[in-house]
């Protein structure tokens, strides 16, 4: 291997691997509920449940409607396997540390149903700045949603 190409490299008893993905995913009915300590609460315990699979975040941000990581996952595990892992527990862990949210997601379900999922590669530099500044993003997406391009005062275009 060339000089520089190692340092992602991890290895199990008879294998070399570097397995990232970029994963996404969002609260049922795509709800605006992580602010403050919520967001904290829920990141801690995002990062809990990873450490216990021996999964390690490279890069994550919690926006207010969605998830993203960047997940470096061993390959003896499966990322619908893990996914479905993290989803399952977290939901879980956050109806037993935020009990009052049971009302407002019925049969305790808190995440949709689905995700998006996409291996990394060589664009590992461009996946990390992608995330860390997607909180920013969606705060200019969000001002730009608030803009109104009518005229005030004729009440038209």
């Amino acid at each position: 291997m060339p000089k520089g190409q190692n340092d992602d490299v991890n290895s199990l008893a008879h294998t070399k691997w570097n397995c990232k993905y970029h994963v996404v995913f969002a609260p049922k009915y795509r709800r605006k509920v992580f602010y403050e300590e919520k967001r904290l609460a829920i990141r801690d315990i995002l990062r809990q449940l990873c450490a216990w699979k021996g999964v390690e975040i490279l890069e994550g941000e919690i926006c207010p409607d969605h998830v993203h990581l960047l997940l470096s996952i061993p390959p003896k595990m499966s990322i619908s396997y893990f996914i479905g892992y993290l989803k399952g527990k977290s939901s879980l862990m956050i109806f037993q540390k935020y009990g009052n949210m049971k009302f407002a997601y019925r049969n305790r379900e808190f995440w949709c149903k689905g995700y998006y999922v996409d291996t990394v590669g060589k664009n590992t530099k461009a996946i990390k700045e992608y995330i860390a500044n997607q909180l920013k993003r969606d705060k200019e997406s969000d001002q730009l949603a608030l803009f109104d391009p009518r005229d005030p005062f004729t009440g038209s275009k």
